[in-house]
């Protein structure tokens, strides 16, 4: 049998910090981790091929080479997706998806001429497809609502990428989130208890990548690392810790995690000390009645601008999600959110207009309130809605302009990153190495910031101190000025929606 399993393209967008990667390094960010742990569970004997569009040019060749192809994805694939999908169709090629995007709405969006679904946890379904395969009588879905322990899914199969076209690669550790925010579709997809490996298998996943020769930061992509704290301290960390010390630290490690996180001395310590230095935190919105609304019951009742600092003076780099668009925002969110951000020193802020998720208690809700709009293309940072908001839709659509300018003008970006600076303590001690991509990156961004762009000014302000003062920040220094262009660039892109609702 033979299997190429197909990762389809992201849009430009903030996400994928496209712009970053091409001027720097010329990679994408992550790998399809999904898909390389489906394909170590397939049958050892069968051919296997994976083409990820976001590094490389799929060609009718590479699809008439398949027995079936597999297809996994994001709601912000769709697009990308359904053009592999019709290829396929076009050349007599069978299909089998899974993954988030098809497991959430197939029949929504439009993919169920796919020939195969199997949708769910795939160490539930994917053996009923394959049991079926076996039998020469397979099914059109295959389907569980059933949580499975993961303590026997396999380490991903790496063989199948070229670890160079990546920026960083990933482990998962657990499945689920303990918390309920009616936006959010991870419950229904993972449940709200975490489901966690051992800590002998992050131990086994952790040797792969150090066998790979990789050194460099790794994602832990879990949907909340923290969800099971008392783990993580006990067993987790701990192993990681020893692991990487005997190996001479070649990793870093970031993750998602919520923000009580900064509740934890002993937490915070041990993932710094684990070589954690990055954690991207859902702060959504700085107005507590929309946290009220959207049930983002751990931002309330606390004061997210200290919880913020003291994660950065623990040695994190804080990257915060902030939505706009909730029923309960004031038409003086767009000033809260860009004062609030400036204020918290998070450079890396992703703010995308409210979208209702298929699957998640905000789409049942409208839905039910006949608020939803035809579907798009599901990426809730492109300027568009895909429901009726509250407010009105022409004062929504260009204060979240004005946001999104504001705080990626050169000036408002820098002075941020001061401001970061001014907190931040790090407590890094990998050996990770500069490589040869670095230095010409190191180059590039010194000719195109400090020579070539308008805002050379604000660049050499920020470099300058940096580097006589503290020169132990200076490649995070460039790092946030890449990623501020990236921002902006993307910007650019964003087709702002027209200022009236369809009728």
């Amino acid at each position: 049998m033979k299997v190429l399993l197909v990762y389809p393209q992201y849009p430009d967008t903030f996400w994928s910090f496209s712009y970053v990667l091409r001027f720097i390094r010329k990679e994408a960010f992550f790998p399809p981790l999904g898909l390389l742990t489906i394909a170590a569970m397939l049958p050892n004997n069968w051919e296997k091929k994976l083409m990820d569009l976001n590094v490389s040019i799929l060609s009718d060749g590479d699809l008439l080479w398949a027995d079936y192809v597999f297809i996994s994805a994001m709601i912000v694939q769709q697009n990308s997706a359904r053009e592999i999908v019709d290829r396929c169709k076009m050349l007599g090629v069978k299909t089998v998806a899974g993954g988030p995007l098809f497991t959430s709405a197939y029949k929504e969006l439009g993919f169920d001429d796919i020939d195969h679904l199997v949708l769910g946890e795939g160490e539930i379904t994917l053996p009923l497809f394959l049991s079926d395969i076996r039998k020469n009588h397979v099914q059109h879905v295959y389907t569980s609502s059933e949580r499975p322990e993961i303590t026997q899914t396999p380490v991903p199969l790496w063989s199948l990428i070229n670890t160079k076209d990546y920026a960083t690669l990933g482990i998962q550790y657990s499945r689920g989130c303990p918390f309920d925010c009616d936006f959010c579709e991870v419950i229904v997809l993972n449940g709200r208890n975490p489901r966690t490996k051992t800590k002998e298998q992050i131990e086994a996943e952790l040797d792969a990548l150090n066998q790979l020769g990789y050194e460099g930061p790794v994602f832990f992509v879990d949907d909340n690392f923290i969800g099971n704290k008392q783990k993580l301290k006990t067993s987790i960390l701990p192993s990681i810790i020893k692991w990487s010390e005997a190996n001479k630290r070649p990793f870093t490690f970031f993750t998602q995690a919520s923000i009580n996180l900064a509740d934890d001395e002993e937490l915070m310590r041990l993932m710094t000390d684990a070589g954690f230095d990055t954690v991207f935190i859902g702060i959504e919105s700085p107005n507590t009645e929309s946290l009220s609304e959207s049930n983002k019951l751990t931002n309330m009742n606390r004061d997210l601008l200290t919880s913020i600092k003291k994660l950065q003076r623990h040695g994190f780099q804080v990257q915060g999600g902030f939505i706009i668009g909730f029923d309960s925002d004031p038409v003086s969110i767009f000033e809260s959110q860009i004062n609030f951000i400036q204020s918290s020193g998070i450079v890396s802020a992703m703010i995308g207009l409210l979208y209702a998720l298929p699957g998640s208690r905000l789409y049942q809700r409208l839905q039910e309130e006949n608020r939803l709009l035809p579907s798009n293309s599901g990426d809730f940072l492109d300027g568009r809605t895909n429901f009726i908001p509250r407010m009105r839709y022409d004062v929504l659509v260009n204060g979240y302009r004005n946001v999104l300018n504001s705080i990626y003008s050169p000036r408002q970006h820098y002075e941020r990153i001061k401001t970061f600076f001014k907190e931040y303590e790090s407590h890094a001690r990998s050996r990770v190495s500069i490589k040869r991509g670095d230095l010409i990156g190191i180059i590039k961004t010194v000719w195109f910031f400090g020579l070539k762009e308008n805002e050379r000014v604000y660049y050499w302000r920020l470099l300058i101190p940096t580097l006589l003062k503290t020169p132990g920040k200076f490649g995070l220094a460039l790092n946030l000025l890449a990623i501020g262009f990236h921002f902006r660039k993307s910007i650019e892109k964003v087709q702002f929606s027209p200022t009236s609702l369809p009728s």
